[in-house]
């Protein structure tokens, strides 16, 4: 690789773009429009090598490739932004250990190394979601596994063991329990930091990164496929639309609060403790109104914490104006942030709740203010963040205290006396012509004036503008120029800029060692932070719509349920339905016409797990759900024109992957398979697949429209039919109409024939009518011969539905005697 003399992906700028979010000097990185992921080209295959894995275009995708080097994105770091900066390194066991992946992941914009080491299928299917979670940038591979990336000697488990004991923050250091027998996973450590070391020229301090170590048996594992098909994070129609899961939850006042949503709706955690601190803390924030708009009021004020530490642990290793600026940039936040660590704490100080009293301690921790005394000591107390590429500018020229250093001293007052000739300039200017002046600046020009009109009334044009006004622009309202002298004022005013920094960068170079050697409490401040952002903006969705807090038993069951998405976005009352599977009966069949509502109910079903899993409350009067490892989803009949896969291709696939993955924990919603090909074969492949899915304790919703499928009630006492509802009206001038409820009712769909009633009305002949009616009895008299169910067989599907809802009874039950008696009655009359 070529010797770089610049960061290869510059994120300063994030420290020095005005608050609008537009470019100050024409640099930034350029990211196409769009959200297609690092891995929308990879999931469409199912089987690979591990070579050809590597081969997929990664990085050339929309939304998460970068094009340009030696360049900066346009955004402050209280701007929201998601965009991607992770460069991810994965190496894969050779002989006998193949198929056991090493991966390692660094997010440029926030120093966390996370390291994992898993066994996965030929179909990678456990990397392509941790990739759809990253989203990364960049993508390193051994070069025995694909061609022009990094040598495999570089992927040596030893050096990455002695990179991470090097590099790791004590408080994270634990890791190193987890990780010394992870020979891939340190394999893939050592050759991601020597790479991103080379690639930033750049070098890690030493005990400044976080190292955690993070397995796939933690999290739910959610498929690139799913999370498209329901709609996680972006919107299928519209990628810039909010209407997605992550888009009605995201109510989120930080960035490290929005990509901690993002992760954990990808990745919902399945540890039930978990989920129940989350829901109390939640259901704190809702309670109590001051605890909630204090922490609200706190949190809008924070930063980008994670980039700040980012920025903290690389030192350039060459320093440069523009470096020492970025150095006095990181001291004012960090001073902002801390200052605001006391105000977080007091917000959260009154409550009793178990997760929030964790907070007040990781707030309590005397590195804080600590460090804010050491800042104080060279920082003026007057020196606040502010919003403004000229406000800041003030703030870093006199950040640091007088007398520190003689030398900086007179470099400023020279920058002073500059400041204020500019404005004896434009005093004079405005005596001197009949123009209306103000003085401007912006971070590409400096500063420059900008004429709104003429003192006479006379038309603003740059024709007529007096001689001594050069480099005219116009612009809507004004025009924009300078003057020779102004000129020659900017540049000696950029050369006392210059020389303030390089100064200031001297007088500080300790104070960012202190901070370095105490950045384990800053990790635990952004934790905090992005925390207490994801509930809060938790707590925020649950006030605005009318939610439940969910249950969590081995049953999933929920009563008057919406779809969140589209409760969010109706402009009518929608209708809410029933959904209820268990270990006896976790075997859904959903029938009805088109536009009947099976496939909204479908991805309501998956969504709400999803809501529950991460801590959120859920859109229905009562709901309780079986914690799932994996939620996987078949919806949608789209073709795959990048690799020339057909329908029926890319329904076999996805369906191929369930039936390779799928658990007894896991949750599927399987809509409309089997369309891609003639009926007889779609009914036979579905009757195949339903009786593998059903041999499982997976709880399976599976909506078609052949209704041979429904036959497996009478086989399988595990299997249970729904149909939705719709009504067939016909008026007394034979106007016919078909009226669909979206209204969920047990039992099969009843054969309406509504088909023929709408040929009626067209010009075909009665004849031919009356013999099409007459053609489908036949047809259904011979399907009823030909499933001919015993007597026998009934009366055994009668006894174990009745002895699975008494068991369920016994588990779930929380009605009293009198209660109970009235129910085991109705048992008994419903099942004789």
């Amino acid at each position: 690789m070529e010797k770089l003399g610049k960061p290869k992906y510059d994120f300063s700028s994030l420290l020095t773009t005005p608050a609008s979010g537009k470019e100050s000097d024409g640099s930034y990185i350029s990211l196409p429009n769009g959200n297609t992921s690092a891995v929308s080209y990879a999931v469409s295959s199912v089987r690979w090598s591990f070579s050809s894995l590597a081969k997929r275009r990664f990085t050339a995708t929309p939304h998460s490739s970068i094009h340009r080097q030696n360049s900066s994105i346009s955004a402050t770091p209280s701007t929201p932004s998601l965009q991607s900066a992770v460069i991810v390194a994965i190496v894969e066991g050779r002989g006998h250990a193949r198929g056991e992946i090493g991966m390692a992941s660094i997010d440029l914009k926030n120093p966390e190394l996370i390291l994992s080491q898993f066994p996965d299928r030929q179909t990678y299917v456990k990397v392509l979601t941790k990739l759809e979670v990253l989203n990364p940038i960049e993508i390193i591979m051994p070069n025995t596994a694909c061609e022009a990336t990094v040598q495999r000697k570089y992927f040596n488990e030893g050096k990455g063991l002695q990179m991470v004991r090097q590099f790791v923050v004590s408080d994270y250091n634990s890791v190193e329990l987890e990780i010394v027998t992870k020979y891939y996973c340190l394999a893939a450590a050592a050759a991601l930091l020597k790479y991103v070391e080379f690639i930033q020229n750049t070098v890690f301090v030493s005990n400044s990164l976080k190292v955690i170590f993070r397995g796939s048996e933690q999290t739910t594992m959610i498929d690139v496929a799913t999370v498209k098909n329901l709609e996680l994070i972006s919107n299928m129609h519209d990628p810039k639309s909010s209407h997605s899961l992550f888009g009605i939850l995201n109510y989120t006042k930080t960035q490290q609060g929005a990509r901690l949503l993002r992760s954990n709706i990808l990745q919902p955690p399945c540890s039930l403790e978990t989920i129940k601190l989350r829901q109390k803390c939640v259901q704190e924030f809702i309670d109590n109104e001051d605890i909630f708009f204090a922490v609200e009021s706190v949190l809008k004020r924070f930063l980008d914490v994670d980039h700040l530490i980012s920025l903290l642990v690389q030192i350039p290793k060459n320093e440069t104006v523009k470096s020492a600026e970025n150095k006095i940039n990181l001291v004012i936040y960090v001073k902002h942030c801390l200052e605001l660590v006391i105000s977080l704490q007091d917000a959260i100080s009154t409550s009793q709740n178990p997760l929030l009293k964790t907070f007040n301690e990781i707030l309590s921790d005397k590195r804080f203010p600590d460090l804010l005394q050491e800042i104080q000591k060279i920082v003026h107390d007057d020196t606040h963040y502010q919003k403004g590429s000229l406000n800041m500018r003030a703030q870093k020229c006199f950040a640091v205290k007088a007398n520190l250093n003689g030398y900086l001293d007179v470099a400023r007052k020279t920058y002073s006396e500059t400041i204020d000739d500019i404005d004896e300039l434009m005093t004079q200017l405005r005596e001197n012509e009949t123009l209306m002046l103000k003085t401007a600046y912006n971070n590409t020009r400096g500063f420059f004036i900008q004429i709104t009109g003429f003192t006479n009334g006379q038309d603003l044009d740059i024709e007529s503008l007096p001689p001594v006004f050069i480099k005219a622009v116009k612009t809507k309202t004004s025009i924009n120029c300078t003057t020779a002298d102004l000129i020659k004022m900017n540049d000696r005013c950029s050369e006392s800029l210059n020389e303030i920094y390089i100064m200031t960068n001297v007088v500080i170079g300790g104070l960012l060692d202190v901070l370095r050697k105490n950045i384990g409490c800053l990790y635990k401040l952004s934790e905090c932070v992005a925390m207490l952002d994801l509930l809060l903006s938790l707590a925020h969705t649950c006030t605005v719509s009318k939610y439940t807090i969910p249950e969590f038993t081995d049953t999933l069951a929920i009563r008057q349920g919406f779809h969140p998405i589209l409760q969010k976005i109706a402009f009518e009352d929608l209708v809410p339905n029933n959904a209820y599977a268990s270990d006896e009966t976790n075997f859904v069949i959903v029938t009805g016409p088109n536009m009947s509502g099976k496939s909204t109910y479908m991805k309501q079903v998956a969504l709400l797990q999803i809501m529950a899993q991460i801590g959120c409350f859920v859109p229905a009067e009562y709901a309780s759900f079986r914690l799932t490892h994996q939620v996987f989803s078949r919806i949608g009949s789209d073709n795959d024109i990048e690799t020339n896969a057909s329908t029926f291709t890319v329904e076999m696939r996805e369906i191929n992957y369930i039936l390779q993955n799928i658990s007894d924990d896991s949750l599927v919603v399987i809509d409309e398979l089997g369309r891609g090909t003639s009926s007889e074969e779609g009914v036979g492949l579905c009757y195949a697949i339903c009786e593998k899915l059903l041999m499982t304790k997976a709880f399976t919703f599976f909506a078609t429209h052949f209704l041979e499928l429904t036959h497996l009630e009478t086989l399988y006492p595990n299997v249970e039919n729904y149909h939705f509802e719709m009504k067939c009206i016909s008026s007394s001038d034979e106007v016919f109409s078909a009226a669909f409820t979206h209204h969920l009712v047990r039992g099969e769909a009843e054969s309406t024939h509504y088909g023929l009633s709408l040929a009626s009305l067209s010009m075909l002949p009665q004849s031919i009518l009356n013999d099409a009616g007459e053609i489908i009895k036949e047809i259904q008299l011979q399907k009823a011969s030909n499933q001919p169910q015993s007597k026998d067989s009934l009366v055994l599907l009668k006894a174990c539905r009745l002895g699975t809802r008494l068991v369920q009874t016994v588990r779930s039950s929380k009605l009293d005697q009198t209660s109970l008696r009235v129910f085991l009655q109705h048992l008994k009359e419903q099942f004789q």
